[in-house]
């Protein structure tokens, strides 16, 4: 089956990065849109990426995009800390085009943004604003996320943050998978998934989480699962891998059915 066809597009942040963006319009419901965040080093190009928004345009919508850093999108990578800032433009954005309805499906960094994202603007919330930001979310779907910072434990993700530390990392990120990571560390250390979990609600979370995941186990899961309140769901999927490249067109069906149902 072909995939969708998609719509180029060209965001700004409230910093001032382009992002490159895509818009494949719904086979589905009209009003829903489905803003899809790839992990640490992919691309809306990238084919796993591209089949997930052919399944998930069958129920809404699908606006697609690279994180800074990554692809066309300009500036660098953070790997998860200036990055809520290009999935609201996404978010904002997709609210812009006519969808009144709009989730976010975020794989590993994408999904621990879409965390971080959702709670940023929860936080906004409860600060007493009489209405909410077009940035927020109406539901949020993590897939292969981590809880924490700094996860270490195990072989992939030492890797990876030998890719993110050590010069000649970065130098294999930008020219095998053409992302550009900043130098330096995080001053201040962004808050991490677990902790803006606990901002979410009222905006649904479903967290979804494979049980051979090889970057993080599922502990990670749970603790962001447990820092959430209501109203949130939490699948834990029998030998499912990690983020996009796993991924099995049922499990993103099953997705889709979830966003679609709404609250």
């Amino acid at each position: 089956m072909p995939l969708a066809p998609s719509f180029a597009a060209m965001l700004m942040t409230e910093d001032g990065v382009r992002i490159d963006a895509a818009h494949t319009p719904s086979r589905g419901a009209a009003e829903l849109g489905i803003v899809l965040a790839h992990g640490f080093t992919g691309s809306l190009r990238e084919r796993p990426t591209r089949r997930i928004a052919h399944v998930l345009s069958g129920f809404g919508g699908v606006v697609s995009f690279d994180f800074r850093g990554h692809g066309r999108s300009g500036g660098e990578s953070t790997v998860g800390d200036l990055e809520i800032l290009d999935l609201d433009a996404a978010v904002r954005h997709t609210r812009m085009i006519g969808y009144t309805r709009v989730a976010v499906v975020g794989f590993s960094m994408g999904a621990a943004v879409a965390v971080r994202h959702a709670g940023w603007h929860g936080q906004d919330g409860a600060s007493g604003e009489s209405a909410p930001r077009p940035g927020r979310p109406d539901a949020v779907v993590a897939v292969s996320a981590p809880a924490r910072w700094y996860y270490r434990e195990t072989r992939p993700m030492r890797q990876v943050h030998w890719a993110i530390e050590q010069p000649l990392g970065r130098w294999a990120a930008r020219v095998g998978k053409r992302t550009r990571i900043r130098k330096g560390v995080w001053d201040p250390v962004p808050s991490a998934p677990h902790e803006a979990a606990a901002h979410i609600s009222p905006t649904p979370l479903l967290v979804v989480h494979g049980d051979a995941d090889d970057f993080f186990p599922l502990d990670h899961a749970h603790q962001i699962y447990g820092a959430a309140r209501e109203p949130k769901e939490l699948w834990i999927e029998p030998g499912y891998g990690h983020a996009e490249s796993a991924a099995t067109p049922a499990l993103i069906r099953r997705i889709g059915e979830w966003v679609a149902a709404g609250p």
